[in-house]
């Protein structure tokens, strides 16, 4: 393909990206995919260039635009060389006018970063959208973190996460045969800092309400030694059938999954009422603090979308609170820097729940900063992804 198809192809790609962010459709990533399928044309080297065509213009337009060739405008603005191959050739994209409409750029539309957590400051926003690392987690079942540095010796520890291991941008780790083996898995640094902030211990009785395809499950299976009693719950059986061949994979013999139907979660859970030692509840969000591996995610999120997310944390962090034993403790967390989904959403349970308490104290020194009665991560302060967490106990 020459320099300008792969152009006119990013545009069209764009078009169904940005269509289906509108729509609620399916991600980037797997339009991206059935539209290199359908072009079997393309070498890899021009599958590499258009991917890095439609991210650039992803990461750069701030809400879904009009077009795909409004985004690759606003991107050709800023680089001429890439405007010099609006050139009207065969396959190419056409001539620039002077009076076509450009999409907006910047981190996100106002009235979004309006809703940040008011410790995400502008200095901040670059850092939102930076390319991600790769973040490996070992499996202590099965291995320890000096064989991650043995098998990835271009890597890096993770501060303040004793089983982290950060390898550059895109790195191939899990195609490596220790992976298939079980000796680490791949986990962003904030739901390992979440997973050992849930303080399990061995011989308790932990749920994860929100398990999807049981990352989480897995980290405290780990950090337990095999040796606590964890049951995974979600809605979605696609995702939750992803647990039990992983969890095969890491020697953790002690996970149950249970799919739960939605708007049935208490009476199907009733066995479980009030005798977890532990709950996590990682709840469905904006995924706000995700921009840098999922920037169309920013697209997405509408004001009404937003409120769906909330109605369905408080009533999960509700649901997960009831299954906490007398004295025990439930982590709400989401992948989120806005307010509403973090610290006010916790300060509306603490008001719903008295007797309740936030703890505190119980992230790696220099990880987080308060935020009302939990902690917030930013990929800025903390180089991972952004993140709400608070701990809460339930009274005695």
């Amino acid at each position: 393909m020459t320099p300008a198809a792969r152009i006119q192809t990013a545009i069209e790609i764009l078009d169904a990206i940005a269509a289906a962010a509108r729509e609620g459709g399916a991600p980037a990533d797997a339009i991206l995919a059935e539209a290199m399928r359908a072009r079997r044309y393309a070498g890899s080297k021009d599958r590499r260039a258009i991917r890095a065509l439609v991210y650039d213009a992803i990461r750069a337009v701030r809400s879904a635009p009009e077009s795909g060739r409004a985004a690759m405008l606003a991107l050709a603005d800023a680089q001429p060389g890439l405007a010099a191959l609006f050139d009207g050739s065969p396959y190419g994209p056409a001539p620039i006018a002077a009076d076509e409409p450009r999409a907006q750029t910047g981190v996100a539309a106002e009235a979004l970063i309006d809703l940040f957590d008011p410790l995400v400051s502008e200095e901040e926003h670059d850092a939102l959208l930076a390319r991600a690392p790769l973040d490996l987690r070992v499996n202590r079942i099965k291995a320890g973190r000096a064989d991650l540095e043995t098998l990835f010796p271009e890597g890096a520890p993770i501060p303040g996460a004793p089983d982290g291991w950060r390898l550059p941008p895109e790195t191939a780790a899990a195609q490596h045969p220790a992976y298939a083996e079980g000796a680490f898995e791949v986990q962003d640094a904030a739901s390992q800092y979440a997973s050992a902030a849930l303080a399990a211990a061995p011989g308790q009785a932990i749920v994860d309400l929100c398990a999807g395809g049981g990352g989480k499950a897995l980290a405290i299976a780990s950090l337990t030694g095999n040796a606590a009693d964890i049951l995974a719950c979600d809605t979605n059986r696609a995702r939750l059938q992803q647990l039990p061949p992983r969890a095969e994979r890491a020697g953790a013999t002690r996970i149950a999954t249970r799919l739960l139907n939605p708007g049935q979660e208490v009476a199907m859970l009733a066995d479980w009422q009030g005798r977890a030692d532990r709950v996590f509840v990682d709840a469905p969000c904006s995924g706000s603090g995700t921009w840098r591996r999922s920037p169309e995610l920013r697209w997405r999120l509408t004001p009404a979308r937003l409120d769906r997310h909330l109605g369905d944390q408080a009533k999960l962090i509700d649901l997960g609170a009831d299954l906490v034993a007398p004295g025990g403790k439930l982590l709400y967390a989401v992948c989120s820097i806005i307010a509403r989904e973090g610290r006010a959403q916790v300060a509306d349970f603490l008001n719903r729940h008295p007797g309740w308490t936030a703890d505190a104290d119980y992230l790696p020194g220099g990880v987080g900063r308060a935020a009302g009665a939990g902690f917030l991560l930013t990929p800025a302060h903390d180089g991972c992804d952004g993140f709400f967490l608070a701990r809460l106990t339930s009274p005695c």
